[in-house]
């Protein structure tokens, strides 16, 4: 008879973010001989996972929620699913999968457990008192269920490993660093090209924590200079997300006219194609894809000296790295590439360089896979 393919379960709160940053990981081990299963809630992306072999179960699961009675729902949705799947290996993504589905690991017996670190989470960049109570609780359930014994914990960037293990969160020997999502180094390419108006974009979810507020401010700065550039938000609104930026302040900046729109895009690489310079003011990250895609094709990108972001971006090689929520010092950085082609081509070129040799999407999956076979083997 031939051995059972082993069960590779992910669970994250919703389709969309495991497409963007874990889907090419997924079909890795399913082609590895990994029966390969993604537990989620289902918003637009049903079509997606299942055409590429994956087998989807759907999840009622609010990530914005910090209803102890819809937790407690969710806890049983997800005993009952791991006891009837009964996974040898379960891939939590993010805090409230690794607290709620830790937790049902716990009570159904399932001891192989990965759990992904992605960025910190709005409960800590949040400035806001509610969020400030929160935290120590927030740790304290990150001590008992992030890195139970049989368990990895794997990080996007080294300051949150090293945090993460100093804090005593995690123990050194079962943390794990895998940088990122990876890109596909063929899909984006370089198009350098010479415009008298430079086209400065960020990429990313219409959030506050993503720096937007900063960029905005930068670009008013840079028109007030008289700076010939363009600058244009490129993403949509999340309204799950505590840090979603408000619809009529979206109308007050379109209005304004200092700051272009673009609202929701798929064609990144045409998207990337048309920019000089890629932008991401962010507060915190776990390590953002859309600096790699940025850096994969060819363009200088400026960011924020936090966790995530300094792990792509090294400040004079692939681009700059400034102080977060730092508008005065964020708009001197973008000056800098603005007015200088030849250092745009240079740090363009050198950033590439980087993604091909560190994060490249075959590096990715295959880390992650050997994650997989360590946890197999015990």
């Amino acid at each position: 008879m031939r051995p059972r393919a082993p069960k590779l379960l992910f669970f994250v709160t919703v389709d969309w973010f495991f497409c963007s940053h874990f889907i090419e990981r997924a079909k890795a081990a399913r082609r590895a001989g990994y029966d390969v299963i993604v537990l989620t809630r289902v918003d637009r992306h049903r079509s997606v996972i299942e055409e590429a072999g994956l087998r989807l179960i759907p999840l009622a699961i609010d990530r914005r929620s910090l209803n102890p009675l819809e937790a407690f729902k969710t806890l049983v949705q997800l005993i009952y699913v791991f006891r009837r799947e009964r996974p040898d290996v379960l891939h939590q993504i993010a805090l409230k999968p690794i607290l709620l589905g830790g937790l049902a690991a716990r009570l159904t017996g399932i001891r192989r457990v990965v759990n992904a670190v992605v960025g910190g989470g709005y409960v800590f960049t949040s400035t806001s008192p509610l969020m400030r109570a929160i935290r120590p609780l927030m740790r304290l359930a990150l001590k008992l269920l992030l890195n139970p014994p049989g368990s990895s914990v794997v990080f996007e960037n080294r300051d949150d490993l090293s945090s993460f293990v100093r804090s005593h969160l995690v123990r050194a020997e079962d943390a794990v660093l895998i940088r990122g999502a990876g890109v596909d180094g063929d899909l984006y390419q370089p198009h350098p090209v010479s415009r008298t108006t430079p086209l400065v974009i960020v990429t990313a979810r219409l959030l506050w924590d993503k720096g937007l507020g900063e960029f905005v401010a930068a670009a008013r700065l840079l028109r007030a200079q008289g700076i010939q550039a363009r600058f244009a938000l490129v993403g949509d609104l999340d309204a799950d997300n505590r840090a979603s930026i408000d619809p009529a302040v979206l109308d007050e900046w379109k209005a304004e006219g200092v700051v272009e729109l673009w609202g929701f895009r798929r064609d990144m690489p045409q998207v990337l194609a048309e920019a000089d310079i890629v932008c991401l003011p962010s507060y915190r990250e776990g390590l953002p894809k859309a600096l790699l895609e940025a850096m994969a094709a060819g363009l200088p990108c400026v960011t924020t000296d936090v966790p995530g972001c300094r792990e792509a971006v090294r400040d004079g090689e692939n681009g700059w790295l400034v102080p977060p929520r730092d508008s005065k010092a964020l708009a001197q950085a973008l000056r800098l590439l603005i007015e200088n082609p030849d250092l745009r081509n240079q740090m363009g070129q050198r950033g590439r360089e980087m993604v091909l040799a560190e994060f490249a999407s075959p590096i990715i999956c295959r880390q992650t896979l050997q994650v997989y076979e360590k946890m197999l083997a015990l």
